[in-house]
């Protein structure tokens, strides 16, 4: 009887380990499978692992279809927007009444206006008052 009691212990020690490393085993082939899937899945997504760290592949697109998209996009929000109490000068006129334009004078001290002309042999320039051509037309 104290062989086997020598040996019983020993013999549970076995036995926990090995079920320990069981245990182990199984957890670390759940664990890479797992990680494997994974990985796949995220190369259809042109997403990689590697030992330098992730990388993302970028889907080649060209720049019209690139520039389209966006000013679709834009325009769709500029379409769907509204601001009900904001008014522009440049827009939005329906309900206003037309202005008349209005006549203006230059002022008392401006120089009044002249005109650049060339003269017969295209040598000179002289300036003339704008009255005095406008009276010899």
């Amino acid at each position: 009887m104290s062989g086997l009691s020598r040996v019983l212990p020993i013999v549970v020690l076995f036995i926990v380990v090995a079920v320990a490393a069981f245990v182990g085993y199984v957890i670390y082939t759940i664990a890479t499978d797992i990680a494997n899937k994974t990985s796949q899945k995220m190369e259809k997504k042109n997403v990689s692992f590697g030992k330098e760290g992730m990388k993302i592949g970028v889907k080649e697109i060209k720049s019209e279809n690139y520039v389209d998209q966006t000013q679709s996009i834009l325009v769709k929000a500029w379409n769907y927007s509204s601001w009900p109490a904001y008014k522009s000068r440049l827009w939005n006129k329906e309900n206003e009444q037309p202005q008349k334009a209005q006549s203006r004078s230059p002022p008392a001290d401006s120089p009044a206006p002249v005109a650049l002309i060339r003269s017969k042999d295209d040598t000179n320039l002289m300036m003339e008052p704008l009255e005095a051509l406008m009276t010899n037309l």
